[in-house]
């Protein structure tokens, strides 16, 4: 620090988070004048790999774009390419699908509360140093982690890429003595998610308000996951306003553009900034939670999402991940429940010449895919538009609203070490899946 007006600070890796970016923040006369999230990892070009692929094959390749939520990409891909070539799957077929997300769900949220985010309110540098003095609490996260990855293991064959999946279904579907196992690791996961809720909920918070618009899919009369219409709730200066469009219309709304800083794209919402991920899914599908995850939901301070409530403050979004977590394995006790297999492990998917879209909603929101197909089903158009991708702006406004209010806060001043801590709960709040979208390796704090 040559000139005492100006500090620069680096920070050489930004542990727990998925992938790899820098966030370079200006900070001048006390106000933060710069927020740069650097999405600085290659980009992975699935799109392209993609082209010239038969339409069977997006499922199986999307899925290596994640190690975290493989099974998102995998349904997406299958809805977008069985509405090109005009097939529903319903019935068990579409049970064992939201089966499997439900388990997608149940381990990645339980990675990112335990492993990733929790160390942030409970003054720990990891999971490791929460461990020593709460490893019960630790041990319940990995339970509940293990019973989510039992069913994708179950389902898809391996809880990592799965390999059981394909357009029109599945390649083999569960007996359903084979699924009883499930539902007992399941009713013991029941009860630590409710702990999980309760444990979550008593975390100190910051003060915060997001104001972004809000998307997330809607499936009226149930909490939306694997289906649904994109649902647009404005910000709350707009009235909080909700209105839906058709998803083959989503890049009619969701423009994508570059920025120099991130080899990610970002994007926008009608032109606005805006928000996608569990705090969206909360505000707009909150009335049809499981009663189990709405009462949990209530006595979290989350209000009552039969009411319509909101949860508008980013850094209690680990608290609507933990209620997601209940309402996930809920879920899929239910469908385990009432499981009848169905008469064949997939429907037929004839290729022809036409545009598929389709989306659901991975951990981290809302994920996108259109694929144009030829005549004899070859693909010559892929678009793919990830959740974190969406969120980027959203978060470098979220990090710098954090850092502008500690630096107006009245007593001793904020050193960069505690702006960094500060920084990367922010992001952290977000669940970023980095390397979905094109990667936090090193933050650069300009003062001046």
């Amino acid at each position: 620090m040559n000139d005492p007006r100006t500090r620069v600070l680096r920070l050489g890796a930004l542990a727990r988070v998925e992938g790899e970016a820098a966030l370079h923040l200006r900070v001048q006369d006390g106000s933060v004048t710069e927020t740069r999230l650097r999405i600085y990892e290659p980009p992975r070009f699935f799109e392209a790999f993609l082209i010239g692929r038969g339409h069977t094959e997006p499922p199986d390749i999307t899925s290596r774009i994640c190690g975290i939520c493989p099974v998102a990409y995998q349904m997406s891909a299958c809805q977008a390419i069985e509405k090109a070539c005009g097939v529903t799957v319903d019935g068990p077929l579409s049970e064992l699908r939201r089966l499997l997300y439900c388990g997608e769900w149940i381990e990645s949220h339980a990675l990112h509360v335990y492993l990733l985010h929790a160390p942030d309110f409970l003054g720990r540098a990891d999971v490791l140093g929460l461990a020593r003095d709460q490893r019960s609490a630790v041990e319940r996260g990995l339970r509940i982690k293990q019973a989510g990855n039992a069913i994708l293991e179950q389902l898809g064959g391996r809880p990592v890429h799965p390999v059981n999946i394909r357009v029109g279904g599945f390649y083999r579907t569960p007996a359903p003595a084979e699924l009883r196992p499930l539902a007992e690791r399941l009713r013991q996961a029941r009860e630590d998610a409710l702990e999980t809720v309760r444990w979550v909920a008593a975390f100190e918070f910051p003060d915060a308000v997001c104001d972004h618009d809000l998307l997330a899919l809607r499936d009226p009369g149930r909490y939306a996951i694997d289906s649904g219409t994109p649902a647009v709730m404005a910000a709350q200066k707009q009235g909080r306003a909700l209105r839906e469009f058709p998803v083959s219309n989503f890049e009619e709304h969701v423009r994508e553009g570059q920025v120099p800083h991130s080899t990610a794209r970002t994007a926008t919402l009608d032109g606005r900034r805006f928000l996608t991920g569990p705090l969206a899914r909360y505000a707009i599908s909150g009335r049809w939670l499981h009663p189990a995850a709405a009462e949990a939901a209530r006595d979290a301070g989350l209000g009552d999402p039969a009411d319509g409530a909101v949860c508008d403050n980013p850094f209690r979004s680990i608290v609507v991940r933990a209620v997601e977590v209940v309402q996930a394995v809920e879920e899929a006790l239910r469908i385990i429940d009432g499981y009848e297999p169905p008469p064949r492990p997939a429907v037929q998917v004839p290729p022809r010449e036409a545009v598929g879209a389709g989306a659901t909603e991975a951990p981290r929101g809302l994920l996108y895919h259109r694929y144009a197909l030829a005549e004899d089903g070859t693909l010559t158009a892929a678009r793919i538009i990830p959740p974190t991708a969406q969120n980027q702006t959203a978060v470098e406004e979220d990090v710098r609203r954090a850092v502008q209010a500690r630096l107006d806060r009245e007593g001793p001043a904020a050193d960069d070490e505690e702006l960094t801590r500060l920084c990367e709960r922010a992001v952290r709040n977000h669940d970023p899946c980095i390397s979905c979208a094109a990667h936090f390796l090193e933050l650069t704090l300009d003062r001046t």
